[in-house]
């Protein structure tokens, strides 16, 4: 009697199933046992908004510290005070006009005049830092960091519509005090390249190490390197001085997140950076020199005064950029 054979299996897919829809769709399995590879600088930048002219960014500074004059004004009044009293001393002395004096008897004409006076502004820019004591630099220092974090916590409350007196920007105002240390300590790390690459220019500039024209481009490059890699850092630390401020904010998180936030534009950033030094010194140079020209004596105090002005100004730029920015 012959043996049945057994009905063969067949050994089919499953069907795709059926969306209730009726579209035949393909069935995904369970796990993934792999992840696709992305390279890090082939993924397209992110589309931002365009940000405001820097003009701009600088007009609105100013006409926010003019609306609230009385608050700013006071904790600039607050911040010379101390500056004078600890930094520069209450004889303000300068050489500015001995040093004018000189230059007049050497030079003669409008020019000569013009000159005097364009090296009397670079004198007042020379001695801004230096003061009469040994601990002046600390004291500059700490005040600094102290008055930075009134500025910058007032002017987060101003435009939060909050109402704010001007001794809470120094009570209020100091609680990421040691985050904001951390994230200037970071910025003054960053600025080593940059350092190092200036002081071996000169060390070989000046022993005649490099003597041929090709050994002294070859030192150029190596500064540029060097200089640009320190500011394409600075350009998103910068920015972490103001995110470290926000309430449970760790200094690490700031760096990240600064990081994040110039991703794929940090050139566009840099040039609105580079505008705020130009354009404070061009005005500096436009009230000066006259000034050092026609009343020398005077010219030393209105200096102390815009140096005063120009933290809060630097501050209000940069916050109102980051604004921009997210």
């Amino acid at each position: 009697m012959p043996k049945l054979k057994k009905p063969a299996t067949s050994k089919r897919k499953p069907a795709p199933s059926r969306t209730p829809e009726g579209v035949r769709q393909l069935q995904l399995p369970k796990r993934i046992w792999y992840k696709p590879l992305t390279w890090r600088y082939t993924m397209p930048a992110p589309v931002y908004k365009p940000l405001p002219k820097a003009r701009h960014l600088f007009a609105t500074t100013v006409r926010q510290l003019w609306q609230h004059k009385r608050l700013f004004g006071g904790i600039i009044l607050i911040y010379g005070l101390l500056n004078l009293l600890l930094v520069r001393g209450l004889s303000g002395s300068s050489n500015l006009g001995a040093l004018k004096s000189l230059l007049d008897s050497i030079t003669t004409g409008f020019t000569g005049k013009l000159i005097t006076s364009l090296a009397g502004f670079g004198y007042l820019l020379a001695t801004s830092g230096s003061g009469n004591a040994q601990t002046s630099s600390l004291y500059q220092s700490i005040l600094f960091i102290v008055c930075s974090l009134a500025f910058i916590w007032a002017l987060r409350q101003v435009l939060a519509k909050h109402v704010v007196r001007i001794r809470d920007g120094f009570y209020e105002g100091m609680y990421p005090l040691i985050p904001f240390m951390l994230i200037l300590l970071m910025l003054c790390v960053q600025l080593v390249p940059m350092l190092v690459g200036g002081g071996l220019y000169q060390r070989v500039m000046a022993s005649g190490i490099a003597v041929h024209l090709w050994e002294k481009a070859l030192w150029i490059v190596l500064f540029i390197v060097l200089a640009v890699w320190s500011l394409r850092m600075l350009v998103g630390t910068v920015f972490a001085l103001y995110i470290v401020m926000l309430p449970n904010m760790t200094p690490f998180r700031a760096l990240r997140s600064a990081k994040q936030l110039v991703y794929g534009r940090r050139l566009l950033v840099l040039r609105k950076l580079v505008f705020l030094p130009v354009c404070m010194l061009l005005l500096a140079i436009l009230v000066e020199v006259p000034l050092i020209l026609l009343a020398t004596p005077v010219a030393a105090w209105v200096f102390f005064v815009l140096t005063m002005l120009a933290l809060p100004t630097a501050h209000g730029y940069l916050y109102n950029l980051y604004r921009e920015m997210l």
